[in-house]
């Protein structure tokens, strides 16, 4: 996250402020979730945080997706002066500029598609492949200072760059993949945008993309089985290898099939096609595809002691430490670390395990932070030192990173209260900001079997609530209560200066903060 400078006037005169961006999914490309910018909210502000704003957006819901987590920009050059902007995705194909200070619309920008889904064939429909745009965007600046450029992948595959004070296009659209793919949410590294896609959707093969800004050409890569479909999209080291969780496939490195794994991939400096660097597979590999627990969570990317250190995990519930150095070994089976079973004792693939991304920060006396939510139950063997009672439905779990007798190791710190299916937390000055999504997850019920329908579900679905909670213990600070009125499926959060930002399935954008 890059620190901005902006000038601020107030009525006794002119003072320097910080202002801090969020413009990518996870906060940064390591994904670590962590605004190490944030300046107001803090253990002794956040207690007085309050609802600044609910905008009621006409994005039109495609299944049970509806809005992904703002970006935001924090300060841009528009023709009303500078402005501090959130960049907010509608599934429907739909961009929309918001100024923050004030909850109003700058303007929207619908993308027309250049592709019609067929009446028939391929994977499409349902759930897993609702069509729309699925992948939040990436913001990146542009060469005058104040000037940021959004690209946008649309559901015909296009790349979109789009100007953030106006909404308008700065160049034409670039085909990026194919239409209906799936792609999860962008990452922008050293002027190539990076992601992958899962579920097969359209027809497609689940592939691993980079597009080059400069040549504009594409390099891909597949695993020849699972999708790739952690949240956040994929995490990228400092060297530029992209890393991403697979999901549903035979894990057999032998013969090219890389599902229910990890794997590095990094583009070629000449050809920009992507390579396999380094792979991970579980030793239980076999079975987790059998159940159908797959690795599909985006890792966190980290720096520890002088050695670039990754967290990732699956619908199992373990988590896995590995150093991006050698992801698993000489067998490439072997993490630094393997962390028993945090949660899903009853082997459930749909409603339980760690879903998402993860995420990661460092306090003011250097210790790493490790951070994962989990969906259902504890699991009766897992203790930590602080815990808040029963966990039935989901929580955040939270680590230190600690080396004992030359070994790594993922020494439990905390289990937060009780959460309605936790989603990836972030992190800023202290304070944990997580929520329970009020989803219904069931894909399967007792008297029917498998019934994975959004007629279903959404009508067993309640509300969101966000929480604030001490990062060092754990403890609430702050809820939202019954304020949130809808629930919300596959988004997540974002903060910038002392705003906190949550999108809902009924179109609503939430912004909480501390009223001036």
């Amino acid at each position: 996250m890059r620190i901005l400078l902006v000038l601020v006037t107030l009525a006794a005169g002119c003072v320097l402020s910080w202002g801090a961006d969020w413009l990518t999914d996870g906060g940064n490309v390591q994904r670590t979730a962590w605004q190490e910018d944030e300046k107001i909210l803090g253990t002794d502000t956040v207690k007085g945080m309050k609802l600044l704003w609910k905008l009621k957006l006409d994005n039109e819901v495609r299944q049970m997706h509806s809005l992904f987590p703002p970006l935001i920009v924090g300060s841009v050059n528009t023709a009303a002066g500078p402005k501090q902007m959130a960049i907010e995705t509608g599934v429907s194909d739909n961009l929309y500029g918001i100024d923050v200070e004030t909850g109003q619309l700058i303007w929207k920008k619908h993308f027309v598609s250049t592709w019609t889904p067929p009446a028939n064939g391929g994977r499409g429909g349902g759930i897993l492949c609702p069509g729309g745009m699925t992948a939040t965007p990436v913001i990146g600046p542009a060469d005058t200072p104040g000037k940021y450029t959004i690209y946008a992948a649309s559901w015909d595959g296009m790349l979109h760059q789009v100007n953030v004070a106006d909404g308008e296009e700065i160049a034409q659209p670039s085909k990026f993949m194919p239409p209906n793919g799936k792609p999860y949410a962008l990452n922008l590294f050293h002027n190539m945008i990076y992601t992958h896609t899962a579920q097969g959707c359209g027809g497609n093969p689940n592939v691993a993309y980079v597009y080059d800004l400069a040549s504009k050409k594409v390099g891909t890569w597949g695993p020849a089985g699972g999708g790739m479909w952690g949240r956040t999209g994929p995490a990228i080291g400092a060297d530029g290898t992209m890393y991403t969780g697979t999901g549903d496939g035979r894990w057999d490195p032998e013969n090219g099939i890389y599902g229910n794994g990890i794997v590095g991939l990094k583009p070629d400096p000449k050809t920009k096609m992507l390579l396999l660097e380094d792979y991970y597979g579980p030793s239980n590999a076999e079975w987790l595809v059998k159940r159908d627990l797959d690795m599909q969570v985006t890792p966190a990317i980290f720096h520890y002691k002088g050695k670039e250190l990754m967290v990732d995990a699956g619908k199992e519930c373990r988590v896995y430490l590995m150093d991006t150095a050698s992801l698993g070994g000489d067998d490439h089976r072997t993490p630094l670390y393997r962390s028993p079973l945090l949660c899903n004792e009853e082997v459930n693939y749909s409603s339980a395990g760690i879903w998402g991304s993860m995420a990661s920060w460092e306090d003011s006396k250097g210790t790493r932070w490790v951070l994962t939510p989990i969906w259902g139950p504890k699991h009766s063997a897992f203790k930590a030192p602080i815990e808040y009672g029963k966990v039935t439905y989901g929580a955040i779990v939270a680590f230190k990173v600690e080396e004992k007798n030359g070994k790594m190791q993922l020494t439990p710190a905390w289990i937060s209260r009780d959460m309605n299916h936790a989603e990836p937390p972030v992190i800023a000055n202290g304070v944990i900001y997580a929520y329970g999504n009020g989803e219904d997850t069931d894909q399967s019920v007792p008297d029917v079997g498998l019934e994975n329908t959004a007629e279903r579900r959404i009508p067993g679905s309640t509300h969101a609530v966000l929480y604030a909670l001490d990062a060092q213990t754990g403890k609430e600070l702050w809820s939202s209560g019954d304020e949130i009125k809808s629930w919300n499926h596959w988004s997540g959060l974002s903060l910038a200066n002392g705003r906190v930002y949550i999108a809902t399935f009924d179109g609503n954008l939430y912004c909480y903060g501390i009223k001036k």
